[in-house]
């Protein structure tokens, strides 16, 4: 097997959270395989949740809007956080956004060719246009659409945009407190899945494998009977919904309830139904890779900080 590269050894640090030792040797017994480093580092108990993308890096505009029922997430990218304040730049954002929802595009290329809402072009030719203004590189990189009762939020001025749906039998304006909290609670908590039917059951088979090879590399546990660490394992299963299922986190305004029971709570108090069907958060620049950073110094000064 080749050398371990320095780009390879930078890469599952930024996934793990991990210092460069320990990724180095991973990827070593791992000969190279990245998804089996991770799996090793979170069997030594190094990573404890392998993050699922590396850190914030583009800039550009998240944004959330709805009119009536109908409701876009959206995420425009450019270069510099300076070029994303200018204000053609977030016109433009914001004509995406109300385009996506007079015209429900089917992909990024069905949304490129439409006519820009409130405009005779399409939204790549007036892209092309504003970057012959603006002289930086832009990406219209997602979007989803949603119909329904709708919540929209937008965090920091564009770097997180979360849109929350809910079924209610209350007038949209009634739920509309409730589906913020819900908003402010995906943005804030980052939650992977809507609730414990919504995982995939490899991933719980995966966690359990996990769990399962953490607890026999821990002398005190390994000793212990099978059903005993079986046992454990759907304990530590059951923490693993609470912290990655939306409705069963603890609920940030008031730990002691989880976001289901402050749904049916408010609802009572309101007199009607509410539940979270669904909802979608884009962090700006997530997963994205901005310019290489000079990793020969960085390596440089995390060596000299364990000697």
């Amino acid at each position: 097997m080749g050398k371990i590269s320095t780009q390879e050894i930078k890469d599952l640090m930024k996934a793990t959270g991990v210092g460069m030792m320990d990724c180095k040797k991973a990827l070593e017994e791992a000969e190279g395989d990245t998804e089996k480093a991770v799996l090793i580092l979170r069997e030594k108990g190094l990573a404890t949740q392998a993050k699922k993308s590396g850190r914030i890096a583009a800039e550009g505009i998240v944004t959330s809007v709805v009119e009536g029922n109908v409701g876009a997430v959206v995420e425009v990218n450019i270069e510099t956080d300076f070029a994303a304040n200018n204000d053609e730049f977030k016109a433009f954002v914001a004509a995406v956004a109300k385009t996506v929802i007079e015209k429900n595009p089917a992909d990024l290329d069905a949304l490129k060719a439409a006519t820009i809402s409130g405009g005779d072009k399409s939204v790549e030719e007036t892209l092309q246009d504003l970057f012959i203004k603006i002289r930086e590189n832009m990406v219209i990189r997602r979007f989803q659409r949603f119909e329904g009762v709708l919540v929209p939020y937008v965090h920091g001025g564009g770097s997180i945009g979360v849109m929350v749906k809910l079924d209610t039998d209350l007038p949209a304006d009634k739920a509309f407190e409730v589906g913020k909290d819900c908003a402010l609670q995906v943005a804030a908590m980052n939650p992977a899945y809507l609730n414990r039917e919504t995982v995939p059951a490899e991933v719980i088979e995966n966690e359990k494998k996990i769990m399962m090879a953490q607890m026999a590399e821990d002398p005190k546990m390994a000793s212990k009977p099978e059903q005993v660490r079986a046992k454990i394992v759907e304990g530590k299963v059951g923490k693993y919904y609470s912290e990655n299922c939306l409705l069963e986190q603890a609920f940030v305004k008031d730990d002691k309830v989880t976001v289901q029971k402050y749904v049916e709570n408010a609802a009572k108090e309101l007199g009607g139904k509410i539940a979270v069907v669904d909802y979608v958060r884009f962090e700006r620049g997530e997963g994205i890779e901005k310019k290489a950073d000079d990793f020969a110094a960085e390596v440089a000064s995390m060596a000299k900080g364990n000697g």
